[in-house]
């Protein structure tokens, strides 16, 4: 099983890397063009037009290798069935903001109200064709605590809405977000693959790290591609529901803990200027302050790459142990 893994990460990469020329020229002649927010950063206003919707060759690159090689079953399906959903939503997104011509595309009630019917999805498949109990397991203190399926819908729904939207706000840089993405995402391929009964989660988590590997090709600074919200939704899509089925959701703050201190510094910005009407940062989300500040793009992807493997390292050290 563990050759088949391989073949199927190494195929996404490959898809990426081969069919990436051909999609960015098909982009640039649609002139499907990423829109630039006003209040962003004045070097980021020079990327205005750089190809976006990148997402779209990515989970054509997974979906491929994982539907050829895999047995298809329910926990793995409903993962891929939710990334694609979250794409779906991006897609959605990112053509509005193409249209209008802006950077504001669909609103935040809309993406809620479309993750709350795919976190019902998910719900229902975990409960009821996997098998899992409603539950919150604190890995760390070997705790579990039971759950009523209501209280479990609604925070299979946090974690699935969280996780996509914080990968969403960590998409700010030329190659930070697939780079955080294929860091996290292999410490899940190891997380499905050392318990030997996981293996088709593995191939998908394996399927995802290549394509986002692939698509850094394009995507490092300079970024000739940009995920959009098609890539960055569905990516933090596949991470909330990989953590669902593992029933890793409060161990996903740890693995994915880069995300969290992105989505942590927006809400923190907002909070602050409400009370106090000053900023804590100098622009949310935090990878923008260190900007500001005169760091590289590429110093503030190294070094959150970093972040990433450290956080998903102890993660994943810390699930072993919960499981030996």
């Amino acid at each position: 099983m563990l050759g088949e893994i391989l073949i199927a990460s190494m195929g996404s990469m490959l898809i990426c890397i081969f069919l990436g020329p051909k999609f960015i020229s098909y982009l640039r002649v649609k002139e499907f063009g990423q829109q630039i927010r006003e209040e962003g950063p004045a070097e980021h206003h020079e990327k205005a037009g750089t190809p976006t919707m990148g997402g779209l060759i990515i989970f054509l690159a997974i979906s491929i290798p994982f539907i050829a090689l895999s047995d298809r079953d329910p926990a793995s399906l409903a993962v891929l069935g939710v990334a694609l959903g979250c794409a779906l939503i991006g897609f959605a997104d990112d053509f509005l903001k193409l249209v209008k011509r802006r950077s504001l595309g669909l609103s935040a009630r809309w993406k809620l109200l479309f993750q709350l019917g795919l976190a019902i999805g998910l719900w229902w498949v975990a409960r009821h064709e996997v098998g899992l109990d409603p539950q919150l397991q604190i890995r760390v203190a070997d705790v579990t605590v039971p759950l009523s399926d209501g209280l479990y819908l609604l925070f299979v729904f946090l974690v699935i809405a969280g996780s996509s939207n914080a990968v969403n706000l960590t998409d700010g840089l030329d190659g930070l977000a697939a780079g955080c993405c294929a860091i996290v995402l292999l410490a899940y391929t190891a997380i499905t693959f050392i318990t030997g009964e996981q293996e088709n989660l593995s191939m998908l988590s394996a399927c995802l790290v290549g394509a986002c590997i692939g698509f850094l090709w394009f995507n490092a600074f300079p970024a000739s591609i940009f995920m959009g919200d098609t890539g960055s939704l569905g990516l933090g899509g596949a991470i909330g529901a990989l953590a669902v089925m593992t029933q890793t959701e409060i161990l996903l703050i740890l693995i994915g803990g880069i995300f969290v201190i992105e989505a942590l510094s927006v809400a923190l910005q907002v909070a602050f200027f409400k009370l106090f009407q000053r900023r804590v940062l100098l622009m949310a989300p935090v990878h923008h302050h260190f900007e500001l500040m005169g760091w590289s793009e590429t110093k503030i992807m190294l070094r959150f790459w970093i972040i990433a493997a450290v956080c998903s390292g102890i993660g994943f050290t810390l699930y072993q142990q919960s499981i030996g």
